[in-house]
């Protein structure tokens, strides 16, 4: 059964007040319509279609990895409307399910018992059960309980609207069928819109069985019209990836203060993880890990018994097992950290390669840099890899030891147990087992007195 999927994503997002299409709005740093696609891409065999309207260049040239046929709607004239721009694209043997980029949290689960529902000649739409179902389309069925049409909020009379039982809009219909009723929409409603929803009607009238199904909860189908329902969203979303987490063994200290925007593709035991802490783009944890509060982790390899302390910010990196980071630590792309490495507070690397049991403990910069191992870095040493047009690399040898305050302007050596004096700044390669220095001689004038305010 071939699967073609249709979402609807042409809307502005008025409610939104942003020159941002709506869809392309954020929840755990990826778009409305990202969520929507890449639950709609777990459906084997489906060609998936994007209907998009208002800001339809942007959302092509932001969204090109998507491998879905885009279809622009120039005109927003209802949901019908939008989708008779891709009925040129739906076979008539195929099975069109219809859903919309602005409902993020829709689950895979629930689309498979929605298709598993649909048929060549049946009908099936997922309706949701609402408290307070304002602002949706009624189910309206017969005595016999068969779904009979769908009326929309502006068009119901006071009875219908006291119906609970809503429409989610996501539908899965037979080809030939859906374009033989969009091609007999009407817009002879208060929207003056071409409602998709009518379709249900028709099928009824055709004979055709409508069956329904509802979702595991109703945070599924829910939209977004504006920011205040985007920030429901994004918590409603991270509750989600929170309760998943401390399913698997994840300790979280407070799981309304962690953020999951991203993917964990290796996961240890005894993980705990403190307030506020935001977890981005692809992360690997080993086992015994601790991340200390307000820490930002992006695309990056944890080893195991690994101490993170707080206010850490580490993006494109590894860190090897045993080692303890911060707290005040940034570890900038390109850093590999090998096992028992000891990154202190205020220390910055970039693109720096640190062997094992090296340790880099207070306010430095080691940027383009080969650390070899038992290596002693202290307080204030900056790699001056930069000279303004160029990057060059330092190294410094196995044992060495560099005093604080020490400048190394690459491209340098310092050999293997090298010693560095303190305050030096260092331009030329240091020899093996020697102490190198490079500053000043200290003078003391005597007899020298300090200025004295003058008199007005």
């Amino acid at each position: 059964m071939q699967i073609t999927t249709i979402i609807l994503a042409a809307g502005k997002g008025t409610r939104m007040r942003s020159e941002l299409p709506k869809v392309m709005h954020k929840i755990a740093g990826k778009s409305l319509l990202e969520h929507v696609y890449q639950t709609s891409k777990q459906i084997p065999g489906n060609a998936i279609k994007v209907v998009i309207g208002h800001g339809a260049d942007f959302i092509r040239e932001k969204l090109s990895y998507l491998d879905v046929c885009w279809v622009e709607q120039l005109e927003q004239l209802g949901t019908g409307h939008a989708v008779q721009q891709a009925a040129g694209q739906i076979g008539d043997d195929d099975i069109v399910l219809v859903v919309y980029g602005d409902v993020p949290l829709l689950k895979f689960s629930t689309l498979q018992n929605l298709l598993g529902l649909s048929s060549q000649e049946s009908l099936a739409l997922l309706t949701v059960n609402l408290d307070n179902p304002t602002g949706y389309g009624r189910i309206i069925r017969d005595g016999n309980g068969r779904v009979q049409k769908i009326v929309e909020q502006k068009d119901a009379t006071p009875s219908e609207l006291a119906i609970t039982e809503v429409n989610t809009g996501i539908m899965a219909v037979n080809g030939q069928k859906l374009k033989k009723w969009l091609a007999q929409l009407g817009n002879n409603n208060a929207q003056g819109e071409y409602y998709l929803t009518d379709v249900v009607a028709m099928a009824a009238t055709d004979g055709v069985l409508v069956s329904t199904c509802q979702p595991q909860t109703g945070n599924e189908v829910l939209g977004v019209n504006n920011r205040l329902q985007l920030s429901g969203l994004e918590r409603l979303f991270q509750q989600g990836q929170a309760e998943m987490l401390m399913e698997q063994g994840v300790t979280l200290r407070d799981p309304l203060r962690f953020d999951l925007r991203g993917t964990i593709t290796q996961l240890g035991q005894d993980i705990e993880i403190d307030v506020n802490v935001i977890l981005e783009g692809e992360i690997k944890l080993g086992n015994n890990v601790s991340i200390g509060a307000n820490t930002q982790i992006k695309n990056a390899v944890i080893g195991d018994n690994v101490e993170i302390f707080a206010n850490c910010v580490i993006e494109d990196a590894v860190v090897g097992a045993n080692s303890r980071i911060g707290p005040f630590a940034r570890l900038r792309p390109g850093t590999v950290l090998a096992k028992e490495a000891h990154i202190g507070n205020f220390v910055e690397l970039k693109n720096a390669i640190v062997a094992e049991n090296s340790k880099i403990n207070h306010l430095s910069y080691i940027g383009d840099a080969n650390v070899g191992s038992h290596v002693n870095i202290g307080a204030g040493t900056i790699t001056c890899n930069y000279d303004g047009v160029n990057k060059s690399r330092t190294v410094i040898g196995d044992g060495a030891f560099i005093g604080s305050s020490s400048q190394l302007v690459a491209p340098v050596t310092v050999g293997a147990n090298a010693t560095i004096g303190a305050g030096s700044t260092i331009t030329k390669d240091c020899p093996d087992n020697q102490l190198t220095l490079a500053r000043s001689k200290q003078v003391t004038l005597s007899g020298w007195q300090r200025p004295v305010k003058k008199d007005a």
